[in-house]
């Protein structure tokens, strides 16, 4: 069924949402879905924005021909080469032989990559500054390298005042009812989802976001047309200020985040234990997470988004709880910066896993480890509470 919604006048979305593929880049859950999002821009010169991934290719095309209307689009603008986004290109030209590729030096290596039978068809090469006018519009071109590929290019239409952002300012879940953000409470249905997908793919990337964030400031940007997700055309002020904080990694909230992995169930009695008292003791929200049961993603969007994070593992085979391990790493390799962290360990006759998630830990910048460390032989007993309660206040006062 054609599916085509109109951004302005002459600017049509022709997008589509997949709600059946489970594990987005076969890493990520997709509890809600994801949308992929192309655009087709009709003019003197009528310019498709980025093609779909496979998962939708007969919706994308059967919406393609729609907004064509028998016309012969006579540029095909590639923003980004990941497969999400490319996978109909060589259909695209099949269809449309005489269709003109544009995009910068280092698409086109990654173009002959996926599709060296289209090493033949007519190229434009675009860079930082160029522009591609097609009567009543006209696209400058913006750079964008690792946000989050290196050949990632932005185009801004001065004329309508619409970023085409690529991957930017993207986020997890299908779009149902609109293709706008204000169509729905983005903040309530979308915003866990946008951090979750931010921290994820794009979080290892904050310096190269805040570059792209400073060339936007000089744009005149009425709208944000993403890859992903619905697009902005109010209030787009307060998600780009999301996009600072996360790219800087501010914490957004002062919520406390606690997760923990637990074998028989002891450590977790004792994370849940510890929660009430930190709770009552900060007068904070504190998230209590398995670690074993919640997709790490989640736990990384979680992360970017709180201030302090208390980490509860048992000791296995010498070494860290496999799970947190997992987890731990993840946060490394995404760079995150500016928390404050406590440990918590168990362990029935050599309990050292606060230790390796210590030495982890100590590979991120701008992070404190408490000194407080709170040591569980086998059980929490009622015993051990004061030893609980100065770990909360540790907790709090970190």
């Amino acid at each position: 069924m054609i599916n085509i919604k109109n951004v302005t006048d002459d600017i049509l979305w022709i997008g589509g949402s997949d709600k059946r593929l489970a594990l987005f880049e076969n890493l990520f859950p997709l509890p809600y879905g994801v949308s992929y999002n192309s655009y087709v821009v009709k003019d003197d010169k009528t310019i498709i924005f980025d093609t779909a991934d496979v998962t939708i290719a007969d919706q994308y095309v059967e919406n393609l021909q729609a907004a064509l209307g028998g016309s012969t689009p006579d540029y095909l603008v590639i923003l980004h080469m990941e497969p999400d986004h490319c996978s109909q290109i060589s259909r695209v030209v099949s269809l449309y032989p005489d269709i003109k590729l544009v995009g910068g030096v280092q698409t086109f290596k990654f173009l002959h990559q996926f599709f060296p039978e289209l090493d033949d068809v007519e190229k434009v090469t675009v860079k930082e500054g160029d522009s591609l006018d097609t009567a009543n519009h006209s696209f400058s071109f913006v750079a964008a390298p690792m946000v989050h590929w290196p050949e990632v290019l932005l185009a801004f239409d001065i004329k309508s005042g619409t970023l085409f952002s690529a991957d930017a300012f993207g986020t997890f879940g299908s779009v149902d009812s609109g293709i706008f953000a204000d169509d729905y409470d983005f903040e309530k249905e979308y915003l866990d989802e946008a951090r979750r997908y931010y921290a994820n793919i794009v979080g290892k990337y904050g310096a190269q976001v805040q570059a792209v964030l400073k060339k936007a400031q000089g744009l005149e940007i009425q709208r944000i047309c993403p890859l992903h997700g619905p697009i902005w055309r109010k209030d787009i002020g307060w998600f780009v200020d999301k996009y600072d904080k996360w790219s800087l990694c501010t914490p957004e909230t002062d919520d406390i985040l606690i997760v923990y992995g637990s074998m028989y169930g002891h450590t977790a009695s004792a994370a849940e234990t510890l929660a009430q008292i930190v709770h009552e003791k900060s007068g904070k929200n504190v998230r209590v997470f398995d670690v074993s049961k919640t997709d790490k993603s989640f736990l990384v969007g979680e992360a970017w988004r709180c201030a302090k994070i208390v980490l509860m593992a048992p000791t296995y085979n010498g070494g860290l709880y496999l799970p947190m391990e997992s987890y731990v790493e993840d946060l490394v390799a995404l760079g995150l910066k500016n928390r404050a962290f406590a440990l918590g360990q168990n362990g029935t006759w050599a309990p050292v896993s606060a230790k390796h998630m210590s030495d982890k830990l100590a590979l991120l910048k701008d992070c404190t480890i408490a000194e407080t460390i709170l040591t569980i032989n086998s059980a929490l007993h009622e015993s051990d509470m004061a030893t609980v309660e100065s770990f909360a206040d540790a907790i709090v006062n970190m």
